[in-house]
């Protein structure tokens, strides 16, 4: 019995010492400066990785595993298409900017990538696609190479970061719940801020 009391005293808790709960969005200015450092280093996959992490608002799980046909149609790349979400088992559509899809489309030719392979394929011999451990990894290099706290922006930063400025400019929450993938927010009073929003949504 004492060593199950000493036990429980000594234990440290998981997240002592480290940032917990939701990430915030990225700024502007931010999706601006990781951008340029994306371009000036040519590093095409990742420019092409990012702007459509922000246009999708996907959750790294689905956004590793999107295929070529997903956001290519007759050799082009889509202006809107449709993702079935691996958590909640829905449905959900996004559109993909003209920026975004030009750097995708180079991204496809330089990879050579075959429109029933994956967008994203893991540079890893055993796995097929990026993982989401790769992902995270990724971010952390984008937020870190313009100064930012890695333990406070990861992937749900660029999750939330097209919402959070769409939910800034019109304060419409039904249109960031279409925009995550949701469909429990009914409850939600309107006066909800977005601090609180991100606190809710995963």
């Amino acid at each position: 019995m004492h060593l199950l009391t000493h036990e429980k005293a000594t234990k440290v808790a998981w997240n002592k010492g480290k940032l917990v709960g939701q990430k915030p969005p990225l700024k502007p200015k931010e999706i601006w400066a990781i951008r340029i450092r994306l371009q000036l280093a040519n590093r095409v996959r990742d420019l092409a990785l990012f702007n459509l992490a922000i246009d999708s608002k996907l959750r790294a799980c689905d956004l590793v595993k999107l295929k070529v046909r997903d956001v290519s149609h007759g050799g082009r790349i889509a202006s809107r298409t449709i993702v079935m979400q691996q958590k909640t088992h829905t449905p959900v559509q996004f559109e993909i900017t003209e920026q975004t899809r030009g750097t995708l489309a180079n991204w496809i030719d330089t990879a050579g990538l075959r429109y029933d392979g994956f967008l994203f394929p893991s540079r890893i011999k055993h796995s097929l696609h990026l993982s989401t451990r790769q992902y995270a990894r990724i971010v952390k290099q984008w937020v870190t190479g313009i100064g930012l706290d890695s333990a406070e922006y990861g992937i749900h930063s660029l999750r939330r970061t097209k919402a959070s400025l769409i939910y800034k400019k019109t304060k419409n929450l039904r249109a960031v719940q279409l925009l995550l993938g949701h469909t429990k927010l009914d409850y939600l009073p309107k006066s909800i801020g977005w601090k609180v929003l991100c606190d809710i949504l995963e």
